[in-house]
């Protein structure tokens, strides 16, 4: 193996193993309290969402096209999963599972990846400020009917995770900004809960955990059109969910990270992943904004974080069950939190008084919508739709028509200019006052406008055909070519 390929693939794979590892291992413990929860939003049981997790991030791992991107069962899914899962049962939903990669492969085989062009910034600021309050209230349960030990722990937690590392920095003590402070959290606060026996929650206490490797088996539905009638609309849900929750996170830690990433072949290895995930016994997923977030955070770089966090897990629920058990939920809690404000664009807040208020709105309205119904895919095409509308409205208010008249020929010349579509054609007709020029010969130079649409060329005809019919001579000039094109089409 050459040089230069070693040198690109521990670049990609592990540029800092310890670092990869360490991150990852941050990701994990993000990762247990969200899929647990989510699961349970699912209808599935907790191995389930956690066996998914493993093998989704496995295969993510080495196929996806955005290193540290962690992926695993999402609650964007198990919304969706919900509801095929209670009327049809869990075999109906691996095999929408199934369905639902094979669509997000030929997605990516077919480059639509592109259309995250289309998604603005507003809309993916939204996006982020969204899930980082989901992630925040999906905390919240946890504290309803909290004792004072909860409290505390809660409180110790925070502090471990935001003091360590200041107080590593300040008194130059490399261990304490070298090893992740959620990991050190983790690690004392069990102790400390266990030592003392505080009656506080456990992990133990959100549900069964696995006990066993996932075991390979196809769906056990019967192979018929019924099966794909049930299947066919909740995979594809699943498959535009999920595609658009990963393709999403995937733009978060591009910009994290500033480094660019193949979003057609992410979409392509999410679909891999969430073949592998059905036939393990597991729930489908996407990209986790908030896991990923934390593996970044935390120095992860490579595509051996998220293969850590996959490992790790598993060998935590299985290998080290017991002592997993007895992790405090504040622990994982105070994790989630830190995560949370992590994700969060906080110079947003401040960029809504600076920025133009359209966009603004955009962003307040991702959000809202989002948090509202919980539901990823409706906060962000509506706030696409509305980016859509008000550049609509914005590029249709820039057409420009004025006037000269001729005195010695009495020919009156109008120049358009901006850009002519279905939203700007009526403003066009209505500029032109036809019954002043009654009889008159008339120029209308277009050399500095362009038609987009049938319905730009038959605004411009209107006016043709009216000016005509009030006895005026009309002479069409400095038409573009790709207009011209369009005019010839709309002819045959």
């Amino acid at each position: 193996m050459s040089l230069p390929l070693l040198t690109r693939l521990r670049a990609e794979w592990a540029p800092s193993i310890p670092r990869e590892l360490l991150a990852g291992a941050v990701a994990t413990f993000a990762l247990i309290p969200e899929v647990i929860a989510f699961s349970f939003v699912a209808g599935v049981d907790p191995s389930v969402g956690l066996f998914a997790s493993f093998v989704i991030s496995i295969v993510i791992a080495v196929f996806g096209g955005r290193p540290a991107m962690v992926s695993a069962a999402a609650g964007s899914v198990a919304l969706v999963a919900a509801p095929l899962v209670a009327s049809h049962g869990i075999q109906y939903l691996f095999a929408a599972g199934l369905l639902a990669g094979a669509m997000q492969i030929v997605f990516g085989l077919c480059k639509m990846g592109v259309l995250m062009r289309f998604v603005s910034s507003s809309v993916r600021t939204g996006f982020v400020n969204a899930l980082a309050i989901m992630i925040f209230a999906a905390q919240l349960p946890h504290l309803h009917h909290a004792n004072g030990a909860t409290w505390g722990m809660l409180g110790l937690g925070l502090l471990i995770i935001y003091g360590l590392p200041w107080l590593g920095q300040r008194w130059q003590f490399k261990a304490l900004t070298v090893i992740p402070s959620p990991l050190i959290c983790v690690v004392l606060l069990t102790v400390l809960a266990s030592w003392l026996g505080l009656p506080v929650a456990t992990v133990a206490d959100l549900g069964k955990l696995p006990d066993a490797l996932p075991l390979f088996g196809l769906p056990e539905v019967p192979a018929s059109i019924d099966t794909l009638r049930i299947i066919l609309l909740p995979a594809l849900a699943i498959a535009m969910v999920g595609l658009l929750e990963s393709v999403l996170t995937a733009a978060v830690v591009d910009e994290m990270t500033n480094t660019p990433s193949d979003k057609n072949r992410e979409c392509t290895g999410l679909g891999m992943a969430n073949m592998a995930s059905s036939v393990f016994g597991g729930i489908a997923g996407c990209g986790m904004i908030g896991q990923a977030v934390g593996n970044v955070k935390y120095g992860g770089r490579g595509r051996l974080s998220t293969l850590f966090a996959g490992v790790f897990l598993l060998v935590l629920m299985v290998a080290l069950k017991d002592w997993v058990s007895q992790v405090p939920v504040m622990a994982l809690v105070a994790i989630m939190v830190m995560v949370s404000a992590s994700t969060f664009d906080w110079k947003s807040l401040g960029n809504m008084v600076r920025y133009p208020r359209l966009s603004s709105a955009v962003m307040l309205a991702t959000v809202v919508i989002t948090v509202a119904t919980h539901n990823l895919a409706a906060g962000v095409i509506a706030g696409v739709l509305l980016s859509g509308v008000f550049f609509t409205f914005k590029v249709a208010h820039m057409l420009n028509v004025t006037y000269e008249d001729d005195a010695h020929t009495g020919m009156r010349t109008w120049r358009v200019s901006g850009q002519v579509f279905f939203a700007s054609a009526d403003a066009l007709v209505d500029q032109f006052d036809v019954r002043a020029v009654a009889g008159l010969p008339v120029r209308i130079d277009v050399s500095a406008a362009h038609f987009w649409d049938i319905t730009a060329i038959g605004a411009l005809d209107k006016v043709v055909q009216r000016l005509q019919q009030h006895g005026c001579t009309v002479e069409l000039v400095g038409m573009d070519a790709q207009s011209q094109r369009l005019v010839q089409r709309m002819k045959t």
